[in-house]
């Protein structure tokens, strides 16, 4: 799940859209705003294989536990740390 395997490939694997989530915060963003430039970002580079709001959740969570994320009630940025 976090990583490609058998059952999960790598354009779906949590780390893999994890930093697809992270590209996208260059700026702060809504969530809105962010799951929908992921999605654009990622039908624009061949990425076919969609993903759910749901592991959207799930890989936004794993950059927040991870102290990536931060989130303000409003908005969503990159942490200072990398």
């Amino acid at each position: 799940m976090l990583l490609p395997n058998r059952s999960v490939s790598p354009q779906r694997a949590l780390l893999s859209v994890a930093a697809q989530i992270s590209m996208q915060l260059e700026s702060p963003r809504t969530v809105s705003e962010t799951w929908t430039r992921l999605k654009e970002w990622r039908a624009g580079n061949g990425f076919e294989q969609p993903i759910t709001f749901g592991w959207f959740q799930l890989a936004l969570d794993m950059l927040y536990a991870l102290g990536l994320v931060e989130f303000d009630g409003h908005t969503l940025r990159r942490t200072g740390r990398r």
